[in-house]
């Protein structure tokens, strides 16, 4: 196994949260990848499906947990639901605004149950506010925080990240910094307390940097105009002789100077490097440049030197790239590759992870403390 990952003995958990009891109601993209980073890094997370509900090897985001499939709206399950949360740790949940309440699990509810309950609440719009109750997505909850405006082409429309902005940096990534950070409180306190985790929020944290750069003039509203967002020549995409890509990051004039080095690049025009008037033009003409190699003749000349380079992967391509084999940073898990736990510990050693599962109903009961009345009403498959 790569550093930071061990397999521990059969059927055990490690890392740096072993011990940790955490339920998760299930949802869409960053509630469960919030319980999927916990899993990874220790932490026995249950898995609280809707009926119907099933998990494989393909299930990622559910991978090193089990789920346990419930009728939340059945008589009886909120009570019984609280038994088991009255011995957990934390609890995930990303429904909508005062669903949790209705179903009668809500944060007081459950924190009468256990004081000392950490409840993580992740939302798009937040807990409160005008657009608490509407529907929405990642796209949605980035374009109010500024992060979208900023992303795209020169003269173009803003273009959506994947969902990796609102969705897991600025959702999931910061609820689990919310519980754990929670979870460290209430060791003094003896207390728990609400997370109140919004995607508006996250992604205009994310953005920090921008809203900085932006107030002292560094950073303008022009999409595509600036040092990061593909304005300047030294730090954008380009295509290569075979229609490949690579990306270039040589900000520092070190690193400038060495990428000119190596590309052949002696036309003093490329001199006045942080010149805005001259980066199309100096764009223009490195984008000539890359177009006279292929990517695999451009990663012989530049990878692995000074000159901030890398060739831009697909989801095939990279878990082969060999940096990432030597670090072992994808995994492959029941035949299907995955990112491996990140980041790395030197002494408590994440797991490797396992694929989802259905929760047996001896675990549900010895581990968890499943009342016989809830067990009767839930569906489990290949009990443990």
């Amino acid at each position: 196994m790569g550093a930071g990952v061990t397999t521990g003995a059969a059927g055990a958990r490690t890392g740096p949260l072993h011990g940790l009891k955490v339920i998760e109601f299930a949802g869409l993209g960053p509630a469960p990848f919030c319980a999927m980073l916990l899993a990874d890094m220790g932490a026995e997370v249950l898995r609280i499906a809707r009926p119907g509900s099933r998990v494989g090897p393909y299930d990622v985001t559910c991978r090193s947990r089990a789920t346990v499939t419930v009728d939340l709206r059945a008589d009886g399950s909120a009570d019984a639901l609280l038994q088991v949360i009255a011995g957990a740790d934390a609890l995930i949940e990303g429904f909508r605004p005062g669903v949790m309440e209705r179903l009668g699990l809500g944060p007081a509810a459950c924190l009468a149950a256990n004081p000392g309950l950490v409840y993580g609440r992740m939302t798009g719009w937040g807990q409160d506010g005008p657009l608490a109750q509407a529907a929405g997505h990642d796209i949605n909850y980035i374009a109010i925080s500024g992060a979208l405006h900023g992303i795209g082409p020169a003269g173009g429309k803003p273009v959506p990240p994947l969902n990796l902005v609102g969705d897991y940096g600025g959702g999931a990534m910061m609820l689990g910094l919310g519980v754990l950070a929670a979870l460290l409180e209430a060791k003094s306190s003896g207390k728990g307390q609400i997370v109140d985790a919004a995607m508006t929020d996250g992604s205009a944290l994310l953005c920090a940097g921008m809203f900085a750069g932006h107030a002292s003039g560094r950073f303008n509203t022009e999409r595509g105009d600036n040092l990061v967002d593909g304005g300047a020549h030294f730090y954008d995409t380009y295509a290569c002789a075979d229609g490949k890509y690579v990306a270039v990051g040589a900000i520092e004039p070190q690193f400038y100077a060495l990428l000119r080095e190596l590309c052949g690049i002696d036309d003093p025009v490329f001199d006045a490097q942080m010149d805005r008037v001259l980066w199309p033009l100096l764009k223009l003409r490195l984008a000539d440049a890359f177009r006279t190699r292929t990517r695999d003749e451009w990663c012989a000349l530049l990878e692995g030197t000074d000159a901030c380079f890398a060739p831009v992967l697909d989801w095939t391509e990279a878990p082969l790239h060999a940096h990432n084999v030597a670090r072992e940073t994808f995994v492959n898990v029941a035949g299907v590759v995955q990112p491996a736990p990140a980041p790395r510990f030197s002494r408590t050693l994440s797991t490797v992870p396992t694929p989802a599962r259905q929760a047996g109903r001896e675990e549900l009961s010895r581990r968890w403390g499943f009342p016989a009345s809830l067990l009767d009403n839930t569906s489990q498959e290949n009990p443990s």
